[in-house]
């Protein structure tokens, strides 16, 4: 590639790191976190191909015609730019129940537990209703039921799971961590659709067919669709 080839490149690859910066894209990718660091870079990479350009107008301003024998590259290296359209135009879905039932559970004993708020039910991310049903035994949830959402899964049975897939940096690394449902169900669940639900810890544990990883239960009282949230992953192992 020559130098005009080179910063239109740069020039595309920084306009689409700005995207997905200043839009919810990135969060197809990485943690919410890594936000600055994305904008930073498209930005460096919008400088750098401005002066790319500019050294190379200069440099042609002062080459005479005769000095000037530059080639020709294959057009066919701009397909090179394919993917980059294709981050701009088309948003990559999150990964989902695919992923979630061919992955074994990734619940991690918590260092600790946040003191939870006294409302019933109780506000929660499904990561840490799963870890305080395992380890702490729902001592924390004194009886009163919670509310959190996921997205549903079936394993080869047909039994249900809501499924949050936890990161640590980017979607690479994402693992799901899965709650098993009973009691009251909707009749038909559809996988890769969002529920919020309301219920009651139970001491019920299964275990993950994929790494024997603990499942909790939750026995539903109450659970209604909701849309795709704007960040899909749960980043609560970063904080």
């Amino acid at each position: 590639m020559n130098r005009q080839a080179q910063a239109a490149v740069l020039f595309l690859v920084g306009a689409a790191l700005l995207h997905a910066g200043m839009t919810n894209l990135y969060l197809r990718y990485v943690k919410a976190g890594l936000q600055p660091l994305i904008l930073a870079a498209g930005a460096v990479l919008i400088v750098a191909a401005l002066a790319t350009a500019w050294y190379e107008w200069r440099a042609r301003a002062r080459t005479t015609p005769t000095q000037d024998h530059a080639h020709r590259e294959p057009r066919i290296s701009w397909l090179l730019v394919l993917p980059l359209l294709a981050l701009i135009l088309v948003a990559p879905p999150a990964l989902g129940s695919y992923s979630a039932v061919r992955a074994g559970t990734a619940l991690q004993q918590p260092y600790g537990y946040m003191k939870l708020p006294k409302s019933d039910p109780i506000p929660l991310n499904l990561v840490d209703y799963a870890g305080r049903a395992v380890y702490d035994h729902g001592r924390s949830f004194g009886g009163r039921s919670v509310r959190f959402a996921g997205f549903v899964a079936l394993d080869k049975s047909g039994a249900p799971y809501l499924v949050r897939m936890a990161l640590n940096c980017c979607a690479a690394d994402a693992q799901p961590v899965k709650v098993a449902l009973t009691g009251k169900i909707p009749p038909v669940l559809q996988p890769d659709a969002w529920l919020q639900v309301t219920g009651t810890y139970t001491a019920r544990v299964t275990h993950d067919p994929v790494n024997n990883g603990p499942i909790p239960y939750l026995k539903v009282t109450q659970a209604k669709p909701i849309p795709v949230p704007s960040d899909p992953y749960d980043e609560s192992w970063n904080n």
